[in-house]
């Protein structure tokens, strides 16, 4: 393996392979990213150059003024494209990234693989009747959507039912003493489509050749019969009768599409109890949850809800950092969640409601509150996430209240337990799994 090889061989297990995924959501500086662009950061490794020896030893081939420094690598670097010209002035290429970046469906397409997820959204509101594929008729439309193959098929339908064998009904008109009433009517005997008009005009032109036979039994013994099949095959198809009746116009199927929207209401508990340690695990829930439902629907909407024991609503740049200093009243987020989401009607919008917390709240309002809202709210998941780094504190009940009502098999309610950086994917695992796939 040559040097060129090697750089290549280096360059392939450094700089073109990013963080893993799930690293990267358990470690990884998210805030780099912004909502419509992940920021992954890309793994660097040194690539080797040459270096002269330290040993100042002289020799054949050392110069005098120009010597690089020891340490230095050998060779000046060669101007590359967007370097700069000559004069020094700047180029316009910008330097290689450190990061590897991913847009939203990206990003949810390689969760779904990095955790066995395959969620399915649900589209809601109708947005657009589109053509689909040319495979309806009607009776009227513009030339070009004729389907004529439909209408050639009619017509020779129409000359298979109605044709018959011409020249064995010629012979018929020459028996001796026939009447062409005669004719007709043993013509229709033997189901032959032919009209009286047609016999009389025939037994007319071979009236000089009456007698020709002494019986339709005679002709029959002594003239081929040939079936209408035989007859194209032999002469072809000099005329297809088409009518007016057989013309179809071919026009699209109309599609309806349903547009696949989602409003994701998200709440956090910023009380004096929610230090930077638990805030920290909430982001790294909560991010990766927003990009991976971006990714996943058409039109994503976000809502933050900050609560202590009020509740209000705050921008996403506010809602990581933001920290009160009093008590904690979770049902005050749901009371604002539900008077938001009426702007996003559930017969429209797909919903989620994410909480996050350190599973503390005031006396009862679990049960009396917070309970019966999320029963009332309609939404495809309702999901706690509680933080506590230390492990449960006394009064951190509120999961555990969730769990005894809800159960662990609810495909509406989903409660996670986050520990540590560890725990996050985990998280996310159940949560994005919980929700059912029946239609709403």
């Amino acid at each position: 393996m040559g040097l060129r090889d090697d750089l290549e061989r280096f360059r392939e297990v450094g700089e073109e392979r990013r963080e893993d995924l799930a690293d990267f959501i358990q470690y990884g500086d998210l805030g780099s990213s912004r909502p419509g662009e992940i920021k992954i950061p890309v793994k660097i490794v040194s690539l080797p150059e040459f270096e002269y020896d330290q040993r100042d030893k002289g020799g054949v081939g050392q110069g005098d003024g120009d010597t690089p420094d020891v340490g230095q690598p050998v060779g000046q670097p060669q101007p590359q494209p967007g370097d700069g010209d000559e004069d020094g002035e700047p180029g316009e290429e910008g330097g290689e990234h450190e990061y590897y970046e991913m847009d939203p469906e990206e990003f949810a397409q390689e969760l779904d693989e990095e955790l066995g997820l395959d969620l399915d959204p649900k589209g809601k509101k109708v947005i657009e009747e589109k053509e689909g594929p040319f495979t309806d008729l009607t009776r009227t439309g513009p030339d070009s959507t004729l389907d004529f193959e439909r209408m050639f098929k009619e017509g020779l339908k129409r000359k298979l039912a109605m044709d018959f064998d011409e020249e064995f009904l010629r012979e018929v008109c020459k028996v001796e003493g026939i009447s062409a009433r005669e004719v007709f009517e043993w013509a229709r005997g033997e189901n032959l489509p032919v009209s009286m008009a047609w016999i009389e005009e025939t037994h007319d032109e071979v009236a000089d050749q009456r007698g020709a036979w002494s019986s339709i039994e005679e002709v029959e013994a002594n003239v081929e019969r040939q079936s209408v099949q035989q007859k194209i095959r032999r002469e072809g198809i000099k005329h297809v009768p088409f009518r007016r009746e057989d013309e179809r116009y071919r026009y699209p199927e109309i599609i309806e599409e349903k547009e696949k929207n989602v409003v994701v209401v998200n709440i956090r508990d910023v009380s004096g109890s929610m230090r930077e340690k638990k805030r920290e695990l909430v982001e790294r829930t909560f991010t990766p949850l927003d990009w991976y439902l971006t990714g996943k629907y058409d039109n994503a909407q976000f809502i933050y809800i900050a609560h202590d024991a009020d509740a209000w609503e705050v921008e996403r740049e506010e809602f990581f950092g933001i920290r009160s200093g009093g008590g904690t009243k979770i049902s005050s987020a749901y009371e604002l969640a539900a008077e938001l989401l009426e702007e996003y009607p559930w017969s429209d919008w797909n919903r989620y409601v994410f909480a996050a917390g350190d599973s503390e709240n005031s006396s009862n309002d679990t049960e009396e509150r917070v309970i019966p809202m999320m029963e009332e709210i309609d939404a495809n998941l309702h999901a706690y996430v509680e933080t506590q780094p230390s492990g449960n504190a006394i009064n951190a009940t509120h999961a555990e209240e969730l769990e005894r009502h809800f159960g662990t098999d609810d495909d509406e309610v989903a409660v996670a337990y986050v520990n540590g950086e560890d725990d996050v994917t985990d998280a996310i695992y159940e949560i994005l799994s919980t929700e059912g796939d029946d239609d709403e």
